[in-house]
């Protein structure tokens, strides 16, 4: 890291070969590019891999084995893995031990004037221009002298054995910018040293501070999990819904947490988020109440995005906002069985509710979070929750036909239509093993190709994305009039008379053979319905591909389109059975029936994929929000934007200032005339510096 091309580092004198080699490799250039090469690369790692994640996600995404080699290179929080921060302490000794070796040299050069040349030595410059001057060799020192000062040169005169010699320099400052440069990477390095996570690892190292694993109240947390407000730097975040305070964050380990006593007692008043006419959010405050706990003065702030509140060596950002323990009400449906009488629940986020009521005993609703406003793409709004694979067997026409009539919310991946969806709830629905599936259900109807849905999501991990399944909104906008067709569907006693019923409408009187087809009709239909609401192992559109790939393949065209015309026939009559059997007045046939028909039949081909006794459906809510908090002490802050100036000065420095050393020797000539010969040099030889010789030389020849 010096002027010149060597690449070797620090030599110094002693009787231990192995210090001495020692010490030249780690002040060496070569060293300080491999380890900004090594930072570099693990610079690069932790951009493309999420930093500071949950375990588990780790795990879902490389498996067991790839997560334990990633976990012990601490790739999964690498600005704080213990080889990074040695690579960091390493730059910082090497560069330091650089600029100890170079930085007097070059204050050295910059004060020099080399007034030592010869003029033999001026004339093997490249550059170098001679002319004679009948003005006496003293008049002209000091005129060459004056038009060099005037350039921007700044000038010496040294006497030389019956000769002047004016040395001139300009842009000498050009060296400051080597030092300010590496000065910068030293100085950056250290406030990034001070801002990691070192003190935290001190104090588990001498103070036996551990992470907190397991579940607790905040404040019965104990002392080995806390650190004091003495802690130099740190990073956490705080939750705090509206009213409630908070003077502790938490910082999150690969352990678990540690919990971060904080001078000050943080109140939220009153939590602000206001929105777009489409529903995305414009601005998110947190009016606040600020109390310092060593004196007990409190004072009200604002905090807003990009605005923190700045109190004695603390920053509080708004980092994000949450539910704070929104109280809710829900129906719940049962998606299992003949009965479908829904039933009243309720939960608070942040809890778990037995589901009871006979749908699920055991199982367990883990309230994981609220939302009154959803934004929306509806051009891409989820995935159904759907039987058939297209890539399967049986008939490619048939099993595009269903795919199409399904269909995916995303119809056009590239289109955007931002609506807000209105509330939802998410929830985990936990079995006795300790096994759960995560819901994502929607209040309101949405508006989904042209028909009214509610939408329910559902995915394995938390890894996947939600896949949706759309129950169609009745004439009520309910979906009353689904769960009573599902309900029927399970319904033997209703599958029968739907058959009867479809038989009869189907096959007209008067002929000697009608009651004979009409049983065969029945059978059929019969047939066809137990085949749609399952065996036991499958249902649906599934059950019915499994069933007509056992038809001829040159006839399981026409036996697939018999079918569904039979299917969805009987699936009328089994929708005016289930409202004859709750005293409901028939459906009028119309073409909007028709079509909820139509979705009803795919959703419920869908819902036997939902993996839940129950469909909870939002009815009433009591939103309670919350504010999150980042809360910072960097005390390296300062120090890096020192470095980033000097970084900036030092580049500005190397690039732009050249410097530039002339030397003009004056003698007299056996005729009594004054004889001058120039010459120039700089570090880096362009056309910008040609051009200022040619110009220059001209100038100082003038009479």
């Amino acid at each position: 890291m010096t002027t010149s091309a060597s690449t070797s580092g620090l030599q110094i004198k002693t009787n231990r070969r192995w210090l001495a080699d020692a010490v030249e490799v780690v002040s060496s250039m070569r060293f300080a590019i491999s380890l900004l090469t090594l930072i570099a690369i693990a610079s690069v790692i932790g951009t493309v891999l999420k930093q500071n994640e949950p375990m588990p996600n780790y795990v879902n995404q490389f498996g067991p084995f790839w997560f334990e080699v990633f976990s012990r290179l601490g790739l999964y929080s690498v600005y704080s893995a213990w080889w990074f921060l040695l690579i960091m302490a390493f730059l910082v000794l090497s560069t330091s031990l650089c600029i100890v070796r170079n930085a007097p040299k070059m204050v050295k050069d910059m004060r020099s004037w080399r007034e030592n040349v010869r003029e033999q030595s001026l004339r093997n410059f490249h550059h170098k221009s001679e002319w004679t001057s009948a003005a006496s060799r003293a008049a002209l020192t000091q005129e060459l002298a004056n038009r060099l000062a005037a350039d921007g040169y700044k000038v010496k005169l040294v006497e030389k054995d019956s000769a002047n010699l004016i040395a001139a320099k300009r842009g000498a400052g050009n060296k400051w910018g080597y030092i300010f440069a590496h000065s910068a990477i030293v100085i950056i390095c250290v406030g990034g040293l001070l801002d990691s996570d070192l003190p935290i690892r001190f104090q588990k190292w001498v103070y036996g501070k551990t992470s907190f694993s397991s579940n607790g109240i905040i404040a019965e947390i104990p002392a080995q999990h806390r650190l004091g407000t003495g802690n130099p730097t740190f990073r956490g975040n705080t939750l705090i819904p509206e009213g409630a305070s908070s003077n502790t964050a938490i910082i999150q380990q690969q352990s678990g947490v540690l919990i971060q006593e904080l001078p000050i007692t943080i109140r939220l008043n009153k939590f602000i988020v206001e929105h777009y006419s489409t529903g995305m959010p414009k601005l998110f405050a947190s009016e606040v109440e600020v109390r310092d706990n060593e004196t007990g003065k409190s004072f009200p702030a604002t905090i807003k995005v990009n605005e923190p509140l700045l109190y004695k060596g603390l920053a509080v950002y708004q980092s994000s906002f949450d539910d704070g323990g929104s109280k809710l009400k829900l129906a719940g449906y049962p998606m299992a069985g003949a009965q479908g009488k829904p039933f009243s629940m309720e939960g608070e986020v942040g809890g778990a509710t037995p589901l009871g009521n006979g749908a699920g005993d055991e199982y367990t609703v883990e309230w994981s979070g609220f939302r009154a406003f959803n934004v929306e793409n509806m051009a891409q709004s989820g995935q159904d929750v759907r039987a058939v694979d297209a890539n399967k067997t049986f008939n490619e026409k048939f099993t595009a036909g269903l795919d199409k009539q399904l269909g995916s919310g995303a119809k056009n991946a590239k289109n955007k239509d931002l609506k807000n969806v209105g509330p939802s709830v998410q929830y985990k629905l936990r079995d006795k093993t300790g096994q759960a599936r995560e819901y994502h259900n929607y209040m309101q109807p949405v508006d989904v190709d042209g028909a009214y849905v509610f939408l329910t999501g559902m995915r394995d991990a938390p890894s996947e994305p939600f896949r949706y399944l759309r129950i169609p909104a009745d004439d009520d906008d309910t979906v009353a009039d689904w769960m009573r067709l599902r309900a029927a569907l399970a319904n033997p006693a209703l599958r029968e008379k739907a058959a009867q019923r479809y038989a009869q409408r189907s096959m007209a009187a008067g002929r000697d053979d009608a009651d004979a087809l009409r049983g065969q009709l029945q059978q059929s239909a019969l047939k066809g319905l137990s085949i749609f609401a399952g065996n036991g192992q499958e249902a649906g559109y599934l059950a019915v591909s499994k069933f007509l790939e056992k038809v001829p393949s040159a006839e399981q065209e026409k036996a697939a389109d018999i079918f569904m015309k039979i299917l969805n026939g009987t699936m009328w009559e089994l929708w005016q059975a289930a409202r004859e059997a709750d005293g409901l007045k028939p459906i009028a046939v119309d073409e909007k029936h028709a079509r909820f028909l139509q979705l009803a039949t795919n959703a419920l081909s869908d819902s036997f994929f939902y993996g839940a006794p129950v469909y909870l459906q939002l009815k009433e809510f009591n939103e309670v929000k919350a504010s999150v908090f980042q809360v910072t002490r960097s005390p390296g802050k300062n120090v890096v934007y020192l470095g980033c100036l000097l970084l900036t000065l030092g580049v500005f420095a190397m690039f732009y200032i050249r410097e530039r050393r002339l030397w003009v020797w004056l003698k007299t000539d056996d005729n009594g005339q004054s004889h001058a010969l120039m010459a120039m040099s700089t570090q880096r030889k362009t056309l910008d510096f040609d051009k200022e010789f040619d110009e220059l030389k001209v100038r100082l020849a003038q009479q």
